[in-house]
């Protein structure tokens, strides 16, 4: 599908992307990226301010901000993308294959989600040097989004000017509008037994990891309907083939869009993880944690008629998912603001494979576009 970007714009967003995906910025050292956006807005004579947000989530940078008027002062939209990349394996090297971008390495490419910040730096290069939009863009990139939306969680919506917004970060194909996004819980378990050699007096121990294995074939697991999952991520303990295990840890989460049937899940795990403590004899601790809140679009909201008219405009038929995934829009809405996230076409995010193909990258800028125009024909 075509973009309608011209040769130069097309061009510009490759080199901004490649250079963007050559700095390392796995969560909490998003510092080098911060940097380099920073100077190239600066270069289009844009004002930027950080927030204190890098303290307060152990990273070394914070949300950046930055306007950029339109011809009426009065109205105003929110684009969004996170600086931060899961851990990189491999050297961070894009190349060009069969119409993407890939690493040269088995590792991530950074594409999550640097496709969507290349996007908004070209719409702000390209706003600031034709014709001033319409109404006014406001840019957000934010900190530690991989972690748990740490950086969009502690960022202060209150000063934002616009009415509503949207945060390019779904890793599926360019159409797809998120309308609704999960709660995350995450559950920590830690299991108490009783250490005793375990070929002399065993049964004088009470083996954690037998208790942790009973519990967790008792546990909710993997898809459990169509908008709620479950997984057991991590789990540790014991330490050595002849002592039996005084202790161990699990790490589970649970994901669903109503929050009751999450609750439910919730409990199941939790009484399945104390059987198998009981049937063991150990003792059992839990922690449980909402690491983000989820969220269902109303029909009728801005962002997401917005979202339908900028898409057709481009060529694409709109498509309203429930995702499994979370992103900073669910911390703004939490937080009383407005926000849709917007698919941005990468693929395989989080894996040694991940690409993006140049349609989706000159695509993602051209939505960009599409959006600022219809913002301002919704707020009209």
């Amino acid at each position: 599908m075509s973009s309608g970007l011209g040769d130069d714009d097309r061009r510009q967003l490759h080199e901004t992307f490649v250079e963007l995906c050559r700095i390392p910025s796995p969560t909490g050292h998003e510092r080098g990226v911060a940097d380099w956006i920073t100077t190239r807005l600066q270069s289009f004579r844009l004002e930027l301010s950080e927030d204190g947000a890098g303290p307060l989530v152990g990273a070394d940078a914070g949300n950046l901000l930055t306007r950029i008027p339109g011809r009426d002062p009065d109205r105003w939209v929110l684009l969004c993308a996170h600086m931060d990349t899961v851990p990189p394996t491999a050297p961070l090297d894009p190349v060009l294959v069969e119409g993407g971008f890939e690493n040269a390495g088995e590792g991530i490419l950074g594409a999550d989600n640097k496709s969507a910040v290349a996007a908004l730096l070209e719409l702000a290069r390209i706003l600031t040097t034709d014709e001033p939009p319409e109404i006014g863009v406001e840019l957000l990139f934010t900190v530690s989004e991989e972690t748990g939306l740490l950086g969009a969680t502690v960022f202060d919506v209150s000063q934002l000017r616009s009415e509503f917004g949207f945060v390019f970060d779904h890793a599926s194909p360019i159409g797809e509008v998120i309308a609704a996004s999960p709660t995350l819980m995450q559950i920590t378990a830690e299991i108490h037994g009783r250490a005793a050699h375990a070929g002399i007096e065993p049964e004088l121990g009470a083996n954690a990891i037998v208790a942790a294995a009973a519990g967790i074939v008792g546990m909710p697991d993997g898809r459990l309907d169509p908008e709620t999952t479950a997984n057991v991520g991590v789990i540790s303990g014991g330490t050595a083939i002849n002592v039996v295990a005084e202790r161990c840890v699990i790490t589970s989460e649970i994901r669903g869009i109503e929050q009751a049937r999450v609750d439910q899940v919730l409990e199941q795990a939790i009484d399945a993880l104390q059987d198998g403590a009981d049937g063991a004899g150990c003792d059992l601790d839990i922690v449980v944690e909402k690491k983000f809140t989820g969220y269902r679009v109303r029909p009728s909201e801005a962002s997401l008629l917005v979202a339908d008219k900028a898409l057709r405009q481009i060529g694409y038929q709109p498509k309203q998912i429930s995702s499994g995934g979370g992103s900073d829009a669910n911390a703004f809405r939490l937080n009383g603001f407005q926000c849709t996230n917007l698919a941005n076409g990468t693929e395989r995010a989080h894996q040694p494979t991940e690409r993006v193909s140049l349609t989706a990258l000159e695509d993602g800028l051209a939505l960009a576009l599409a959006v600022v125009r219809e913002a301002a024909w919704r707020q009209a």
